[in-house]
């Protein structure tokens, strides 16, 4: 038997490890997104964002779901997210129901025991086609004006393989970082490089190895960098970071119906879910 949190992420994964491909799964797009929605409900008024986009379906409507949290200061809020959709043909176990089940546990914690920072607990729809649901809302934000602390996205957070040469790396990372892959990774702009020393810091004492790149111009340099919603934010000039186990770099069931939840760490995922307690309980 895990331990309660354990029980608690096991059964979110459960609800949200199906296909949910918001065109060719939408059914199952459709009970992960109001899953998601009654989940946050218990902990206040969940906002239905919408926007449009022209893939696929000329004007489609779709949601990012977000909860608003108050903090202990008047402060800049922190955004957590996390994207729901999936790819065709895939379950998508680690991505992203991981990300998303320990999002839903951060929502309850921080209802719970307020953080210093105000925070926004966000799933965001669309990733898999261009991360259109976290442009829209950071192309808001800046529009508005509207000032942040960081955002963080959580993006595969279950997959690990303790095999050394289990780990790649865009050309050139590989002389500075592990070859074993058991570690969870930050990326971020420079702005996010006293958040990411803090967090790493955090999470390590959790029992999760971690490491950490700080990525200038956008991530330009090492495009895979900008494969998750942290990207949109960074576009628009927001501190930002990744959190994840690095995808197909390391997770061979990427995008593929093998991604299923026989094959993520419980262990590692709630080590991750107590490292971003701690950091982010007292600001980062």
């Amino acid at each position: 038997m895990g331990s309660p949190l354990q029980e608690r992420l096991s059964q979110h994964l459960s609800h949200l490890t199906r296909e949910r491909d918001p065109y060719l799964s939408t059914a199952g797009h459709f009970f992960v997104k109001e899953y998601i929605y009654q989940e946050l409900s218990q902990w206040g008024a969940v906002r239905r964002h919408t926007f449009r986009t022209l893939k696929k379906v000329a004007k489609s409507v779709h949601e990012n779901l977000i909860l608003s949290l108050p903090g202990t200061q008047s402060l800049p809020p922190i955004l957590i997210g996390a994207h729901f959709d999936g790819v065709p043909g895939s379950p998508g176990a680690d991505d992203n129901a991981t990300g998303v089940a320990v999002l839903l546990e951060l929502a309850q914690h921080f209802h719970h025991h307020p953080a210093r920072h105000p925070i926004q607990i966000i799933g965001f729809d669309l990733e898999e086609y261009g991360r259109l649901g976290s442009q829209a809302y950071a192309q808001e934000l800046r529009q508005t004006k509207t000032r942040i602390t960081t955002m963080i996205s959580l993006e595969m957070l279950g997959y690990i393989d303790s095999r050394e040469h289990t780990q790649r790396y865009p050309a050139g990372l590989e002389y500075f970082y592990p070859s074993t892959g058991n570690f969870i990774a930050l990326l971020g702009n420079l702005r996010s490089i006293p958040t990411m020393f803090k967090m790493s810091t955090h999470l390590k004492r959790s029992g999760a190895p971690c490491e950490w790149l700080p990525v200038p111009l956008r991530g330009t340099p090492i495009p895979d960098t900008r494969r998750s919603d942290h990207a949109s934010f960074w576009d628009y000039g927001y501190s930002a970071l990744m959190v994840t186990d690095t995808a197909d770099s390391r997770n061979p069931h990427y995008h593929k119906p093998s991604d299923t939840i026989a094959t993520l760490n419980l262990d590692f995922l709630e080590s991750i879910y107590n490292g971003l307690v701690q950091a982010i309980q007292t600001g980062i």
